[in-house]
């Protein structure tokens, strides 16, 4: 069972040297639209004051969390958290609200967390952050990004400009976390047949899918539909006001361009500037998203093969890398691999090994070790890509990353596919992609089974906005390039970067990007029509 967005990879570690902590950033900003593990303490670790609705947020010194996550504190930052409350469901508050619905009277509570440079000077305001997932941590973002252009993180010149202001949404991690999957449910899930062929095996499935929809309609009944995405984005108007901004300004990866779009339709008159890199077409429903994905992913595979092909010095799989993935998990279906603690390197481990490994180009190397690791009876490197994906640590532990994800996703769609055509896509789709097709449609599962009513998204222009900066990647397995410009169209106000590149994302990872988004959040320069940057 794949998750209806696919989240990004890269296991974050809690120490790290200068070196590795660049290449963990690199990680993270580009496959930051799907999500991150998260590490930091749970927000019952201390105790906090939680701002009110409606009031200024109240900040506590928290140098723990970057201490916790990474080792140590970026040089001159200093980090800040607050919580605070909101309205479980926004259409209770208003002269039209009403008592009876679900939510009503009800607060969730947001975490968030401020990096300020002390060579702030000529401060603009806050830059609100959102690594996308669904079910991506603002709070990890807003650390990783604060340790500056040295390490992968955000230019100087807009730290010294800007409070970095990360915030975990509704449901996800320190915010109020949606927790309904058991660790052993989840271990189903990744270890199972990404393409279960024979009815038996994809009923098996179905009931899965239907267990864990369950288990989470029994936890939350009708608040499920509270965690989606319109709910969030009225959130972030909240944390717009609490931290004192006339305007949002907004960096938002994959799910999170989701959440800035619809924040631009809701609250166009409170945009300062918006990028959104990574972008999600948001008229896409639940099939065509997973069908973009799939058509994504299997062209990154086929630039990775390419990339084998080339050098061959690097990737001792080659010369034919698509044959040596396809052996290993036809291997990995009837002669798993185990490994030092039992744990077998199943066909569907393997699979998020590769789609882990795609996110970035850097993942490529990763995945063509792991694999050849593999033939030789060792799937360490199969486990750590995969266990990366899915958050869990050496314990077997899930962080709340996938309970959010599928939340969110199944309270966004209005129109899910039925059993039987979730099947059929699987046939048609694996003769369409072969590697990811048939996984990207029983994926489609997660929501179909999903219980409780839906509370889908506007999909329409974000009329009275300024420019809002759109980027796209050509070579993004997640959030297709295609749909980057159809998001920028759909809005009216956006304007398209392209980057001619690899992996997840785009910014801050070449000069060419990071100088473009830099004029624009700076000093609302949006660059010109049609301007592509180079892969490097």
């Amino acid at each position: 069972m794949t998750p209806t967005q696919h989240p990004a990879s890269g296991a974050l570690a809690r120490t790290a040297s200068r070196g590795r902590l660049a290449a963990l950033v690199a990680v993270l900003v580009a496959g930051a639209g799907c999500i991150l593990p998260v590490f930091a303490p749970n927000a019952g670790d201390t105790e906090e004051e939680v701002t009110p609705y409606g009031a200024p947020a109240k900040w506590r010194d928290c140098p723990e969390v970057a201490r916790e996550l990474v080792g140590r504190e970026a040089p001159n930052m200093r980090y800040s958290c607050a919580t605070i409350e909101v309205p479980r469901n926004w259409d209770t508050v208003g002269p039209n609200a009403s008592a009876n619905l679900p939510g009503a009277g009800e607060t969730f509570e947001i975490a968030l967390l401020r990096a300020r440079s002390t060579k702030q000077t000529d401060r603009i305001g806050s830059l609100l952050i959102n690594p996308g997932g669904p079910g991506g941590s603002g709070v990890d973002t807003a650390v990783y990004l604060s340790f500056g252009s040295a390490y992968g993180g955000v230019s100087e010149s807009v730290t010294e400009r800007f409070d970095l202001i990360g915030f975990d949404p509704r449901g996800v991690a320190r915010s109020s976390p949606v927790e309904c999957i058991s660790d052993a449910r989840l271990d189903l899930m990744f270890g199972t047949e990404p393409d279960p062929r024979s009815q038996q095996d994809f009923d098996k499935l179905v009931t899965l899918s239907r267990a864990i929809g369950a288990d989470c309609g029994n936890e939350y009944g009708d608040q499920l539909p509270l965690f989606s995405t319109e709910q969030a984005a009225r959130d972030m108007d909240a944390i717009r006001g609490a931290v004192g901004d006339p305007k949002l300004t907004y960096l938002g990866y994959s799910y999170g361009t989701l959440l800035g779009a619809v924040y631009a339709q809701l609250f166009p008159q409170n945009v300062r500037a918006l990028v959104l890199d990574g972008a999600i077409d948001p008229q896409d429903d639940l099939v065509a998203g997973s069908e973009s994905q799939a058509q994504g992913f299997e062209k990154a595979f086929g630039n990775f093969t390419t990339w084998c092909a080339a050098t061959p010095e690097r990737c001792p799989i080659a010369p034919d890398a698509r044959a040596a993935v396809v052996d290993a998990l036809d291997k990995a279906r009837v002669d798993p691999v185990r490994a030092a603690d039992g744990r077998e390197a199943t066909a569907g481990w393997v699979f998020y090994a590769v789609i882990s490994s795609l996110y970035t180009e850097s993942g490529w190397a990763e995945l063509a070790q792991a694999i050849e690791q593999l033939r030789g009876g060792n799937p360490s490197g199969v486990f750590d890509l995969a266990d990366s994906y899915a958050d869990r640590d050496p314990n077997g532990q899930y962080s709340n990353l996938f309970d959010a994800n599928l939340a969110v996703n199944c309270a966004d769609e209005a129109d899910v596919p039925t059993v039987a055509q979730v099947r059929d896509y699987q046939s048609q789709w694996r003769e369409k992609y072969p590697l990811f097709g048939a996984p990207l449609a029983v994926g489609m599962l997660s929501c179909t089974e999903w219980p409780g009513s839906r509370d889908p998204y506007p999909t329409g222009p974000a009329a009275g906005a300024p420019p809002i900066l759109v980027v796209g990647t050509t070579g993004d397995p997640a959030t297709p390039y295609e749909q980057a410009p159809k998001l920028a169209e759909m809005l009216g106000a956006g304007q398209l970067l392209t980057w001619d590149g690899e992996g997840h994302t785009a910014y801050p990872q070449t000069t060419c990007v990071t100088r473009a988004v830099d004029a624009y959040l700076l000093n609302l320069t949006v660059p010109a029509e049609g301007t592509v940057c180079p892969a490097r």
